[in-house]
């Protein structure tokens, strides 16, 4: 499969991509999709080890920096990325569906957590923390997944990163997303043993709902009560 419902290009790079040259590709094709002189693009792919930092970075939040780090241009923190991850690069032309950028990132956390049910792994939204959570091994919450999007001319970039069977050890060098008391874990810690290409048929199979609830925008939050 080499496209997307709507004509979205969908792209699987088979070996790692140095981070300096997806995002550089990123975000000319970005400008491309706002111009009206490219597809959408969902592409999937690894980097090799790298740290990047998003517009919110403390660098009291870099630990050791052992990778190489770079400024990403997108919202949030710290991350790591590296091999055994998924990467996921999201490049939709919002002016074509609900122009919300909170539904946007609430639609792509609903994507990534039905993704992990299909394996057995039950993950939520926490309010006030970014990314996506499950329990870990100890009993513990954790992050198994990051989200980080920017969007210009109502076209999106960034989007998520999961951990599939990344070296955890990596994330040490730095405070992820910039919240000290929760660890990271994967679906191989969790004893799940996945292939990067399961994980990748397991999304794309998704990707119609995913879509969809881009259509119209997300609810607003229910209001306060007091107690």
């Amino acid at each position: 499969m080499t496209s997307l419902p709507g004509d979205i290009e969908l792209r699987i790079s088979a070996d790692p991509v140095p981070y300096r040259e997806a995002l550089e590709e990123m975000t000319a094709r970005n400008a491309a999709i706002a111009a009206g002189e490219a597809r959408e693009l969902v592409w999937l792919l690894e980097h090799p080890p790298v740290y990047t930092a998003g517009t919110s970075a403390a660098v009291a939040e870099l630990l050791d920096p052992r990778f190489e780090v770079v400024e990403a241009g997108r919202g949030g923190r710290y991350t790591y990325h590296g091999p055994g991850q998924r990467i996921g690069y999201v490049l939709l032309d919002l002016k074509k569906r609900a122009r919300d950028a909170r539904g946007f990132v609430h639609g792509l956390e609903g994507w990534v957590i039905e993704t992990l049910r299909d394996f057995g792994v039950e993950t939520f939204r926490s309010e006030g923390r970014i990314g996506i959570w499950t329990t870990d091994v100890d009993g513990r919450e954790a992050k198994i997944g990051a989200i980080g999007v920017r969007i210009r001319k109502w076209v999106t970039m960034h989007g998520f990163s999961v951990n599939v069977a990344p070296d955890l050890s990596h994330f040490t060098g730095i405070v992820p997303c910039g919240i000290e008391e929760f660890g990271v874990t994967s679906l191989k810690r969790l004893g799940k043993d996945v292939d990067l290409a399961a994980f990748d048929a397991a999304l794309i199979a998704r990707a119609p709902a995913f879509l969809a609830s881009l259509e119209s925008p997300c609810p607003p939050s229910a209001p306060e009560t007091a107690a």
